[in-house]
């Protein structure tokens, strides 16, 4: 699978781990992100995660902040892109199941990197559902 990733200075480690673990799965990983901890602006480095899942040249897309707020937000401008905030595994799955969701966007304040490595897991695992969520999904998009 093709994943874009993408961090800003809190989610640098987060990065790391996440990008060498799906690499030890065999994905194929572009990282978009800061590899530092020094203080940069998140949506330079959303922007292109979210372009390379709204032109389908990536499968999913992965983001990283401190609260998970400010990558969701400007992913979620994007057409195509639905990017969803998960702080647990739970959330991650039905983030997939019902709403189709695109790209998991991670509070790295307010997880542990072992949890998002679950949630990541997760949400590259689960399947869409479809049916009944597929018409509200439908509707999400405003063109």
């Amino acid at each position: 699978m093709k994943i874009a990733i993408g961090n800003d200075h809190a989610g640098t480690n987060y990065k790391k781990a996440i990008a060498a673990h799906l690499e030890s799965q065999g994905h194929e990983i572009t990282n978009y992100g800061t590899n530092t901890t020094d203080s940069v602006d998140y949506p330079d480095f959303v922007h292109p995660v979210a372009e390379a899942v709204s032109n389908d040249s990536v499968d999913l897309g992965i983001l990283i902040c401190g609260s998970g707020n400010g990558v969701s937000m400007t992913a979620n401008k994007h057409q195509k892109v639905r990017a969803a905030l998960c702080w647990t595994k739970e959330i991650a799955a039905l983030a997939r199941e019902h709403n189709n969701a695109n790209v998991l966007c991670v509070p790295a304040r307010f997880t542990s990197e072992p949890q998002a490595v679950i949630m990541v897991d997760t949400f590259l695992k689960t399947e869409f559902k479809g049916g009944r969520h597929k018409d509200r999904v439908d509707k999400i998009a405003c063109s």
